[in-house]
């Protein structure tokens, strides 16, 4: 069984042209398998968050590969004018902020995408329930966004993202704006649905801290892309 859910092939991003030209990431490659949760770090600027995009099929490499499970979807240009369809149904977005619609109650954002993605409004809600219980926060499933405490948001943010039950979820700096302990149980969490779910998840961090909690650590050196081990001897909580 193939337990590949990202590849990606001598991926280059430039911004500008001529003299303006700016060289962001040139000749990145890199897998990362299903069950991984992998953490991306780099400096201020070196292109975490373009390089997710990337992955993500929202913004587009200037040339190279990438391979979202066994589909091929970039090849010098994407290969489907469906990059929205594909970020529907293989790809779930964690942020800084959690970006909850707040005229839209709990269980009404997270099953907002599976029902554009043409899923019954019982069918939907009966998943939304499930991870909403999963994070332990049904009890919150009818209040507002307002309603909630930061830490309560998140969660809810990360079982919008699992809804459409993706194969990858790209999360960029999703403990940013949390305490140390929040910070753990969120990227606990994450290690969990990897676990639990058989998904990839790519993890954008500045934390050094929680580095310990993942499973490989890539970073962005000199414009590419290289993968490294995770320091075991780094005390958390």
């Amino acid at each position: 069984m193939n337990k590949q859910a990202i590849k990606v092939e001598n991926l280059v991003k430039n911004f500008g042209k001529g003299e303006s030209l700016v060289e962001v990431i040139n000749g990145a490659s890199f897998e990362v398998n299903k069950g991984e949760l992998v953490a991306l770090v780099a400096p201020s600027g070196a292109g975490k968050t373009t390089l997710l995009m990337m992955i993500g099929c929202v913004e587009e490499p200037t040339s190279g590969r990438i391979w979202l499970g066994d589909e091929k979807v970039y090849e010098n240009r994407w290969l489907t004018k469906e990059t929205r369809k594909i970020r529907r149904e293989k790809i779930g977005f964690i942020f800084q902020a959690h970006y909850l619609i707040p005229f839209l109650n709990i269980i009404e954002n997270v099953t907002l995408v599976p029902q554009t993605n043409g899923i019954s409004k019982e069918e939907s809600e009966k998943t939304a329930m499930e991870l909403l219980e999963y994070f332990e926060i049904s009890d919150k499933a009818h209040a507002m966004p307002s309603e909630l405490s930061g830490g309560q948001n998140q969660r809810a943010a990360i079982a919008r993202a699992l809804a459409n039950k993706p194969q990858i979820i790209l999360a960029d700096e999703p403990t940013a704006a949390l305490d140390i302990k929040r910070s753990v149980d969120v990227v606990k969490m994450l290690k969990k649905i990897a676990t639990d779910q058989d998904v990839a998840v790519i993890m954008v961090t500045h934390d050094e801290a929680m580095l310990p909690l993942c499973d490989r650590i890539l970073k962005i050196e000199d414009k590419k892309v290289v993968s490294s081990e995770v320091p075991r001897d780094t005390k958390i909580l």
